[in-house]
């Protein structure tokens, strides 16, 4: 196990371009970090970095201590998985596990018993003879971890590794690398797309965009605070609803915008909105607090699409030219078609700076 330490990395390509600008973070030893972001935020090249496999422009990198900038990827003590698996078609499950011990030249019966343990860890057993054509797209991922583990490496780098398999098998799979990483202790750095996977898998999470560290922090801080509305419309699913006008405070707070003007009460943070009094904000709600409201209402809405998905429900609504979502509790619920009064739990609004985006208040 390692520490991993990031300060001021930096990637540029010959042509100009940054794909990463001056990322700056610890991975503590042990810990699984994920890195999430949109497709070209930077993440991929990051981890490509971290591996070996990518120049680093600028900046320094140490894997437990040791500043290795220009070690080269097979001296780096760190074992990576890929989104394709990059198994080898003609050897059998136990042949690709014990492929990379063989290279290094372990005694074989050192191989044969690592590669018996982790096929039991990764209930591959029964399917040390096969070879990959004959595996589910699960069992293939399997393989492709265990071959990593099996090397016991003192960094695991994993680059969207279940983003080939259907829902189900994801679901499955984000357990298994969770309950595998509580069991080893090993440093984890997982990269991925999907916001799902960062918030159920990272002990913390960094958010990139446009090659740049956008927050680093823990799952449940990133939801509940978002630095900045990039961060705020990416975590969460449905995404956080997001108005964007100018604050007023006239009988209570209001915030006046293109679809017409929301009530938002009294009961808000004066201290930290006073000083945005007539000024463009964006507003964030996330669905969960943006309610139908019998009296108090905020705003109304028209519903556009129910999507009931058993425990909750779904409703896609048009505030004038803007979409919102809100997540309610199986209910009565009005025909598509008609106007939604909606309230907003008001403790739970996020303010956020019209001109930079960043997050205002506490």
């Amino acid at each position: 196990m390692a520490e991993v330490q990031l300060d001021r990395l930096r990637k540029v390509y010959p042509d100009g371009h940054v794909a990463v600008a001056g990322a700056s973070f610890t991975v503590a030893d042990g810990e699984l970090l994920v890195l999430v972001g949109p497709s070209g935020c930077g993440k991929t090249t990051l981890l490509r970095m971290i591996a070996g496999l990518e120049s680093i422009s600028d900046g320094t990198l140490r894997i437990g201590g040791r500043v290795v900038n220009e070690v080269a990827p097979k001296d780096r003590d760190i074992a990576m998985v890929f989104q394709n698996y990059a198994l080898y078609p003609h050897m059998t499950v136990a042949e690709n596990l014990g492929f990379g011990l063989k290279l290094r030249g372990r005694p074989r019966a050192e191989v044969a018993r690592k590669v018996a343990a982790v096929a039991e860890s990764l209930g591959l057993q029964s399917r040390l003879a096969a070879r990959p054509a004959a595996l589910s797209g699960g069992q293939r991922q399997r393989v492709a971890l265990g071959r990593a583990l099996v090397r016991e490496p003192r960094v695991f780098l994993l680059d969207e590794p279940l983003s080939n398999l259907d829902a189900r098998l994801r679901l499955s799979m984000r357990v298994e690398i969770a309950r595998l990483h509580r069991q080893l202790g090993t440093t984890m750095i997982y990269v991925t797309h999907d916001q799902i996977e960062a918030m159920t898998l990272g002990q913390r999470i960094v958010v990139l965009d446009g090659g740049m560290i956008q927050q680093i922090d823990t799952p449940m801080a990133l939801y509940d605070k978002p630095a900045n509305v990039f961060v705020a419309g990416f975590l969460g699913s449905p995404a956080m609803n997001l108005l964007r006008g100018t604050l007023h405070r006239r009988d209570g707070w209001r915030l006046a915008c293109a679809a017409g003007e929301l009530a938002l009460g009294d009961a808000l943070p004066d201290q930290a909105w006073a000083a945005w009094r007539d000024r463009e904000v964006v507003l964030g709600v996330r669905p969960e607090h943006l309610q139908p409201a019998a009296e108090g209402a905020s705003l109304q809405a028209r519903l556009e699409v129910v999507e009931p998905v058993g425990n909750e429900i779904f409703l896609n609504l048009r505030f004038g030219e803007l979409p919102l979502v809100a997540r309610v509790a199986p209910r009565s619920l009005p025909e598509p078609g008609s106007l939604v009064a909606l309230g907003l739990a008001s403790p739970h609004l996020h303010l956020f700076d019209g001109a930079s985006g960043t997050r205002i208040g506490a």
